[in-house]
């Protein structure tokens, strides 16, 4: 499991991305948990985030290499690993040959309803904690930093 801050102080005193990176933790802890304990104690590392990329709205070779900011070579070690365990199937994209589409296998689809009710189970906890205004202003912040990390310009 990820390592933990052992004592939080202001949250005026940490930087932003060092603030997303320990938050992450939260989503990922309670994943790789739920994971582990309901038999899916195999998948690998960054594993969930391509399990549920293709749950969400499916997924090419290039959508998951972008997403998880790897190299080709990597990304495709990745696939392969998920697919010799059962998880995503990969084939030739039927519109366009030279693409690669990767689906959810049936084991693949029950580890991404696993991934989905431990994220929910986390988002829970944050509007217990600070309220659905608050995560939802999150959530925008969130969305902006991504276009701007996209170099979309402000509308």
């Amino acid at each position: 499991m990820g390592k933990r801050m052992t004592k939080l102080v202001s949250a005026d005193d940490i930087a932003i991305p060092a603030l997303l990176r320990a938050a992450r933790a939260a989503y990922t802890d309670a994943v790789r948990r739920a994971l582990i304990e309901t038999g899916f104690d195999d998948m690998p590392r960054n594993g969930a985030y391509v399990i549920s990329a293709i749950g969400n709205a499916g997924a090419t070779m290039a959508n998951i290499i972008r997403g998880l900011g790897v190299t080709k070579q990597a990304a495709g070690q990745l696939i392969d690993t998920l697919v010799l365990r059962g998880y995503v199937e990969r084939r030739a994209d039927e519109e366009d040959r030279r693409k690669l589409t990767v689906t959810l296998t049936t084991s693949g689809e029950e580890a991404a309803a696993i991934i989905r009710k431990a994220a929910t189970a986390v988002d829970t906890k944050l509007k217990k904690r600070v309220g659905e205004k608050a995560v939802a202003e999150t959530r925008k912040v969130l969305f902006s930093l991504i276009a701007i990390a996209m170099g979309e310009q402000p509308s």
